[in-house]
C-alpha cells in the first residue's frame, strides 16, 4: 500500500469553463491557456480545446476552421466522435475517424485548415473531439513541419478486468504509443468500469492534468465528473481512479519546458522578437502556400 507521500494530491478541480466556437465547427470547452491557473501548471501543454458530444444537423456548407498559420509547437488532435479532414502547406492531409490522432508539427512554420469530412458533414451526427497544443523547447521550435496521422488500430492498448488504457504517446505498464515527441510525454485516453480502478505511476516532477470526457471518478479524496478537469500537484508520483460511475478520462502527464513563453495568435515562441519574425516570414510567404 502507498505511503501518504507517495500519493500525488489534487491541486484543483475545474467546471466547465464555458463554451465557445472556433470557426464555425468546434464548441468548445478552453479549460487553459484561459485559465492560468492551469496554464501555469500544464507544460508542455499550451493549450486544451474540448468539443463535448454535439449532435450536428446535416449540412452541405465547410464546417470547420480556414487556412491559417503556426509556428512553434504541435496540435494534436483526438477524435472520439465524428470526423474531421485535415490539409497543410507542407503537401500533408488525412482524415481523423473516431479513435485516430492527428499529431501535427507546426515547427518553423505551416499553414492548416481543418474541416467536419465531407460525408460526415452531409450526414451530419455526433461529433466529440480534443484539440492540444503542445510546446516545442527553443532547440526545436523551427524543426522541420511533419504529420502523424495515427490510426485507431496502430494505438497501444493496455486491459485489465477494471479498466483499458489507450496509449497514444509515452508508456503505461510495458505499453508504448505510437507518437513521438520532442520531449517526454504520456498521454492516455481511458475507461474505467464502473466501481473499478485504475492506477497510474509518474515522475514527481512531471505535469499532470486529466480531462473527465464521462461519468464521475474519485481520485485522492477529491471528486470530478463529466467535463471537469483535475490538476495535481508536483508530489508524489502515485495516482489511483475509483470510477464511480463508469468513465472514460483523458490523461495528459509530461516534463515541463522551463523556458520562457511568448505566445500570440497562432505562434508560440519564447521571445516578442521571434513572435515579430514569425509575421515577418508569414507575410515574406515562406509557411508555403494552400489554398482555401
Amino acid at each position: 500500500m502507498e505511503k501518504a507521500k507517495d500519493i500525488k494530491q489534487v491541486a484543483g478541480v475545474y467546471g466547465e469553463p464555458g463554451f465557445n466556437m472556433v470557426g464555425n465547427g468546434f464548441r468548445v470547452l478552453n479549460f487553459f491557456p484561459g485559465n492560468y491557473k492551469l496554464s501555469e501548471k500544464m507544460s508542455p501543454f499550451f493549450l486544451l480545446d474540448y468539443n463535448p458530444e454535439i449532435d450536428f444537423s446535416p449540412t452541405t456548407e465547410a464546417r470547420g476552421v480556414g487556412v491559417h498559420p503556426h509556428r512553434g509547437f504541435e496540435t494534436v488532435t483526438i477524435s472520439f466522435a465524428g470526423k474531421i479532414a485535415h490539409h497543410d502547406s507542407a503537401g500533408n492531409s488525412g482524415i481523423i475517424a473516431p479513435g485516430d490522432v492527428q499529431w501535427m508539427t507546426a515547427g518553423s512554420g505551416v499553414l492548416h485548415k481543418e474541416y467536419h469530412e465531407k460525408e460526415f458533414a452531409a450526414q451530419g451526427g455526433e461529433f466529440q473531439m480534443v484539440q492540444l497544443w503542445v510546446n516545442l523547447p527553443e532547440a526545436h521550435k523551427m524543426t522541420a513541419p511533419k504529420y502523424q496521422g495515427i490510426r485507431k488500430e496502430e494505438m497501444g492498448k493496455f486491459t485489465s478486468e477494471e479498466a483499458e488504457v489507450t496509449v497514444i504517446a509515452g508508456e503505461y505498464e510495458d505499453v508504448k504509443g505510437p507518437a513521438s515527441t520532442f520531449t517526454p510525454i504520456n498521454l492516455f485516453t481511458a475507461k474505467i468500469k464502473q466501481g473499478g480502478t485504475l492506477r497510474f505511476s509518474f515522475p514527481e516532477n512531471y505535469n499532470t492534468g486529466v480531462l473527465v470526457l464521462k461519468g464521475k471518478v474519485e481520485v485522492s479524496g477529491e471528486n470530478a465528473e463529466m467535463n471537469e478537469f483535475i490538476l495535481f500537484e508536483n508530489k508524489g508520483t502515485e495516482i489511483v481512479f475509483r470510477a464511480e460511475e463508469a468513465a472514460e478520462i483523458l490523461v495528459l502527464n509530461g516534463e515541463p519546458i522551463n523556458e520562457p513563453v511568448y505566445h500570440y495568435g497562432p505562434f508560440l515562441m519564447n521571445t516578442l522578437e521571434d513572435i515579430k519574425q514569425a509575421f515577418d516570414d508569414l507575410n515574406a510567404g515562406k509557411f508555403g502556400t494552400l489554398e482555401e
